[in-house]
């Protein structure tokens, strides 16, 4: 399924971060593909874990579901709507990992009670860390953003410098 975009004004055309930011990235629809990806599927279950506004949660759930990131469909007894990540959804799984790694590491005092992602078998994931074509970890200093060309893919645009 691919994103639609239709009513969205681009901050920065050209830029992948800033288009996603313009697709998903206010603060409830982030904690609603959270919520999806942990298992909320009705308004009532959204409502409860984020504790967002009635109204909010209306138009933050139709955007997303506008946008491709969430389906919606009609439960079996026909009396609510059910949620679900799209594959566009479940693509920001790294995104939201990488924003709950980001914040155990700035968000908490030393010893602050958190919540925990595991794995399968209950052990805490290991923190994200992009790495180049050969595998070796970069950050800031070793990266770069090259302009695109005016209506091409500019694959070479995700080369990473030796």
């Amino acid at each position: 399924m691919e994103i639609r975009s239709d009513d969205v004004t681009w901050t920065d055309p050209t830029c992948p971060v800033a288009r996603t930011l313009d697709l998903v990235g206010d603060r409830w629809s982030l904690l609603i593909v959270r919520d999806a990806m942990d298992g909320a599927r009705a308004f009532t279950d959204f409502q409860q874990r984020t504790g967002i506004a009635r109204n909010i949660l209306t138009d933050r759930l139709r955007r997303l579901t506008e946008r491709g990131i969430l389906d919606r469909r009609t439960a079996p007894t026909g009396k609510r709507q059910l949620y679900a990540l799209t594959p566009a959804g479940r693509d920001l799984f790294a995104v939201v990992v990488a924003l709950r790694q980001w914040g155990e590491r700035h968000a908490f005092a030393a010893g602050e009670d958190r919540s925990v992602l595991v794995d399968q078998r209950g052990h805490q994931l290991p923190d994200l860390l992009p790495r180049n074509s050969r595998g070796v970890r970069v950050g800031p200093e070793t990266t770069s953003v090259r302009a695109a060309v005016p209506g091409s893919v500019n694959e070479s645009a995700y080369d990473l410098p030796d």
